[in-house]
């Protein structure tokens, strides 16, 4: 059984209705004894910084989040559900995090690139191109498109744990892997075949 952290914020219907399109079984909680006895955990998130922060914590879900990590058992962050891996973010002011990835969740300062105005946040397809041979990307091309929504990404203090990087303006670290984490900045529930690809891989890693 999959466990999708339901902490009251982010997309946690799509992201449970993709791990049904490929075959697996997963379930949307909150409840400590279900995503400790879980086979795989799943941290999605859509929302500001602090405010998910807050919400873990009021839910109780730092614990068992740690918990899981610790454990060896394979566990997901998508999109802000990777940002709050790390140490600490940017976004409206200065915010801890879980802390278990060294690093600042820092915002994109750029204005122009080649000769365009880029637009905040980053919306929409973009490339990710493999840093290194990552299990979650297996049958995935390099290059493949993903869609993106975010205006901040992670700025990791070990960038050997970098899986994927993107260009938008500058190329930031757009998926990380260490051990039995995999996070990623993008969103592999709506990212068509590639990121049903990737949620059945994960699915599946042991």
């Amino acid at each position: 059984m999959i466990a999708i952290i339901d902490y009251g914020m982010g997309n946690l219907r799509s992201v449970h209705k993709a791990f049904e399109a490929v075959g697996h079984q997963a379930v949307v909680t909150r409840d400590v004894t279900t995503i400790k006895n879980a086979s795989h955990v799943v941290l999605p998130g859509v929302g500001a910084f602090g405010d998910c922060m807050a919400n873990l914590e009021r839910y109780r879900l730092i614990e068992p989040i740690r918990s899981t990590i610790q454990s060896g058992k394979p566990f997901l962050g998508i999109c802000l559900g990777l940002q709050l891996l790390f140490t600490e973010s940017e976004e409206f002011g200065l915010h801890k995090g879980l802390g278990i990835v060294p690093g600042r969740v820092r915002r994109f300062m750029v204005d122009k690139h080649e000769g365009r105005r880029l637009k905040i946040p980053h919306m929409g397809w973009n490339q990710a191109h493999f840093q290194r041979a990552c299990p979650l990307f297996s049958g995935i091309a390099d290059g493949a498109n993903w869609y993106f929504v975010h205006s901040y990404f992670v700025d990791p203090s070990d960038r050997q744990i970098a899986a994927t990087t993107t260009t938008y303006g500058i190329p930031f670290v757009s998926s990380i892997w260490r051990d039995n984490v995999v996070g990623c900045q993008f969103h592999p529930e709506k990212s068509q075949t590639v990121g049903l690809q990737l949620i059945k891989n994960f699915g599946a890693w042991k």
